[in-house]
């Protein structure tokens, strides 16, 4: 202590602690650019097709390459269970081209009311969801309702061709890529032909250039359509050069099961034991509605069994 200090004064007040700098407000990162409307896309037409093709058709692999056939031959399939188409041909070219023919009654080929520049044929070729299954009227059943529908094969095909003959005159037109390379074309006067043919070469820049048709899983899907509605016939046929190393896949064979599913079962069974020795099959038409149920039943001696169903809506 010293001489200065005194010991009866107030002592001076304690000095406060410095308080903490309030921290910055944390500065906003830069964006890496603007994001502006001028950033939206609105794809028209097939063009989001081939941009993400997997949103349509699960991807672009093999299942995905052949689920093309299957939304053309969907299409002849709903002709013959209306009761329009009594047969329905497909081939199989060596350079992977598949075309469906259908003797149905021909898509109509006139001027559409929504689109008045285009022909009907030309409206569902190139545009998404067009079509006459959303018409109770026009299919009281569908294969194909639930499918993407024919404009999307168009738009993953390098090259299409499709024919209609329609009151006894026959018209084409050709797409690549989902673009149409000209307007429908009235081909001439035809009187021993009706129905739509279609004939399509998927694009090897969305499947890859070594992608191809499998003969023998198109094959199966044909014939299995026949077993489907027992009352068309499927006319099967392939080039000899893409069953060279095949076993099991005819270059050209018919199809007709009358029995329809108790048909496809026995094919499905053959050289099982079965407990019943026979199969049990039947149909019952829906009361008071459109629609009906299928179905047929067998016990085999050995194995777990299976459950196959199938519905068109």
């Amino acid at each position: 202590m010293s001489d200065n200090d005194d010991l009866f004064a107030a002592p001076a007040p304690a000095r406060k602690a410095a308080s903490p700098r309030a921290k910055a407000p944390a500065a906003v990162p830069e964006m890496a650019g603007d994001y502006t409307a001028a950033h939206i896309e609105v794809l028209e037409g097939l063009e989001p097709v081939r941009r993400r093709p997997g949103m349509y058709i699960g991807g672009t692999d093999v299942k995905a390459l052949h689920h093309l056939f299957a939304e053309v031959i969907d299409n002849s399939m709903d002709e013959a269970v209306a009761g329009h188409a009594t047969f329905i041909e497909v081939h199989l070219a060596a350079d992977s081209t598949l075309t469906v023919t259908d003797n149905g009654r021909g898509i109509p080929v006139e001027a559409h009311p929504k689109f008045p520049g285009k022909s009907t044929v030309e409206v569902i070729m190139t545009t998404l969801h067009a079509g006459g299954k959303f018409d109770s009227k026009v299919y009281e059943t569908s294969g194909g309702l639930h499918g993407v529908g024919v404009s999307v094969v168009n738009a993953l095909s390098d090259h299409l061709d499709i024919e209609v003959a329609r009151n006894q005159t026959l018209y084409r037109q050709t797409y690549s890529k989902g673009a149409p390379l000209g307007p429908l074309a009235e081909v001439g006067r035809i009187t021993n032909r009706r129905g739509t043919k279609v004939r399509f070469h998927p694009d090897p820049e969305i499947f890859g250039a070594g992608a191809h048709f499998d003969p023998a899983r198109v094959f199966r899907m044909a014939r299995s359509k026949a077993y489907l509605f027992g009352g068309v016939e499927i006319r099967w046929s392939c080039d000899a050069a893409l069953l060279v190393g095949t076993t099991g896949v005819p270059e050209k064979m018919t199809f007709r099961f009358p029995g329809g599913l108790k048909d496809y079962l026995a094919g499905d069974l053959e050289g099982q034991t079965l407990v019943h020795g026979e199969i049990f099959a039947g149909r019952i038409q829906k009361q008071g509605g459109h629609g009906s149920v299928e179905w047929a039943v067998a016990w085999v001696a050995d194995g777990d069994g299976g459950i196959s169903s199938y519905c068109n809506t």
